[in-house]
Order: C-alpha cells, then sequence, then structure tokens
C-alpha cells in the first residue's frame, strides 16, 4: 500500500508530497506525474515515480494498486477536467484502492459559478464509484490575488467586481498540509471537508493591506462585470478564463467563498496562514 499523488509535480502536488514526507517514509509516497524528468528529485529523495497521463486512460491502469490511498488533485485544464477526473476514479476503482481523496472547491454542489461546475461532476463520479472518499473543498488561494502583486503595485489599484463581498482564502500550503493529514490519518473515509482560511477579507481590505505593507498608494477599484471582463482581455487573459475570473467575482459578491467554518485549521492542527503573511512573503520575494 502506497500513499499516491496525482498531479505530483503541480504546485499543490509538490507541496503535498512535500508534507507527506515529513510524515511517512519516502518509500510509502508515490508520485503520479506525466513527465519523468519533472520528478527526477522526488525519485532521488525515494519516492516512487509512476508514469500516467488523465488525457490517457490506458496509462492509468498502472498508476494505482490495491489499498493505495489517493489524492486525485484537479487538472487545470477547464473544460477538459471532467473527462480527466473520471479516467482517473476509473482506475482507482479497477485497482481497488482503499480511499480517493478529491481536490474540489469550497461548496461543493452549492457552488453554482462556472468554475465550480466540473467538481461538483467529479464528486458524483467519485459517489457514483462506490469508492471510500474524502471531499477536500479547497477554497480560494491567497496566491491567486498574491501572484499578481507587481501589476497591482504598478498600477496602484486592485480591480474586481466582487462588491463587498469576502473571500476565506488560505495559502496554498495550508491546504497540502490538510491533504496530508487525511492521507496519513484515520477515519476519513465518506467525509467531506470544507477547507477555508480562519479569517474572510474583502478586496477592499486586501489592497489597504498591500498599502500599509508595500508603502505605495493602493486602492480597490469596483468596476462592472462587462469592463471587468474587457480589462482582463486587455491584459491578455484568454477571454474564456477571463469570463470564468468575472464569473467568481460575482460569486464572491454573493458569498460563495466567505465561508469560515474551521475545518481547514481543524484539519491542519493550527491557524491558516493570514493574508497578511503572504503578502508579506510575496513582496519580500
Amino acid at each position: 500500500m502506497s500513499i499516491v499523488v496525482t498531479g505530483a509535480t503541480g504546485a499543490l502536488g509538490r507541496l503535498v508530497v512535500e508534507e507527506l514526507l515529513a510524515r511517512v517514509p519516502a518509500a510509502e509516497v508515490a508520485a503520479v506525474v506525466r513527465d519523468g524528468a519533472k520528478a527526477a528529485d522526488l525519485a532521488g529523495r525515494g519516492v516512487e515515480i509512476r508514469i500516467a497521463d488523465y488525457d490517457s486512460p490506458e496509462s492509468l491502469a498502472g498508476a494505482f494498486r490495491r489499498g493505495d490511498r489517493v489524492l486525485l488533485i484537479s487538472g487545470n485544464e477547464v473544460g477538459r477536467r471532467t473527462a480527466q477526473h473520471t479516467a482517473v476514479i476509473d482506475a482507482a476503482k479497477a485497482a481497488g484502492v482503499s480511499l480517493l481523496a478529491y481536490t474540489g472547491i469550497l461548496g461543493g454542489p452549492e457552488a453554482d459559478f462556472e468554475l465550480a461546475a466540473e467538481h461538483r461532476a467529479t464528486e458524483q463520479a467519485v459517489l457514483d464509484s462506490g469508492l471510500p472518499y474524502t471531499f477536500l473543498r479547497n477554497g480560494w488561494y491567497h496566491e491567486n490575488y498574491t501572484g499578481h502583486l507587481a501589476g497591482v503595485l504598478e498600477h496602484g489599484a486592485v480591480v474586481g467586481s466582487a462588491g463587498d463581498g469576502r473571500v476565506a482564502s488560505a495559502a496554498r500550503a495550508d491546504y497540502a498540509a490538510a491533504a496530508a493529514a487525511v492521507l496519513t490519518g484515520e477515519g476519513h473515509e465518506n467525509t467531506v471537508y470544507e477547507l477555508s482560511g480562519d479569517t474572510a477579507w474583502s478586496l477592499a481590505e486586501y489592497a489597504a493591506e498591500v498599502a500599509a505593507q508595500s508603502g505605495r498608494k493602493v486602492a480597490y477599484t469596483e468596476v462592472p462585470a462587462d469592463a471587468h471582463l474587457s480589462i482582463l482581455t486587455g491584459a491578455g487573459v484568454p477571454e474564456g478564463f477571463a469570463a470564468l475570473l468575472v464569473d467568481v467575482d460575482a460569486a464572491i459578491s454573493r458569498g460563495r467563498l466567505a465561508h469560515t467554518g474551521g475545518d481547514l485549521s481543524r484539519l491542519i492542527g493550527r491557524p491558516t496562514t493570514p493574508i497578511s503573511a503572504a503578502i508579506s512573503a510575496a513582496l519580500a520575494g
């Protein structure tokens, strides 16, 4: 039996593997990747590398073993993920894994925005499979915002169409620690965790914190949805993805990403990383 992480060389996957290596021997960890070369460092540390591709069901047939605990990290190809995830689920069922954990989205069936649609479909596919499961419904990552600080500082503005809506985000590393806790712990079968930060904040508060820490003038600029879409596409964001981001801001305005139930901090055994710390780290980096 191994603890298996799919998408293990991605931003979240690598953090999960690091968390696992801090908890269990490397020989108990397997990384499913498309490109073995990108996982050479993990192989060098004793992690088993299994080559497979979400788009290649035949490759997935060898990705899992009976009794494995598997973390299915959602793919990043929006519009293709339901089929990709279903292929992983089918392979996991055929292998007889003992647990399938899935990184979905905060709110699950109640997440009524477009980016959540494939997550809802994947959760249903997991339920239909009959496998023991854990749904890790991840909220927003701090990095979704702090990854764009250079542009914010250049223009002196955080631009959005979320109104006074609040975001209970957490650090990607927090979500990785929660996944590792589930994969190495007991009693998580057939359980749903709504994972989010301990504190929710508005985009205006985010802009004020950036200004305070950077010493620069930064403010939140609220724009209508159509103007927001034009700004994003004008900055080079593909129109389809830009539309998804505008739709997310609408969801934020409805409170869909503001949940602060505490599941994440309970799983990781500590408070979640505050947005102020993420801003500080991004500015220092």
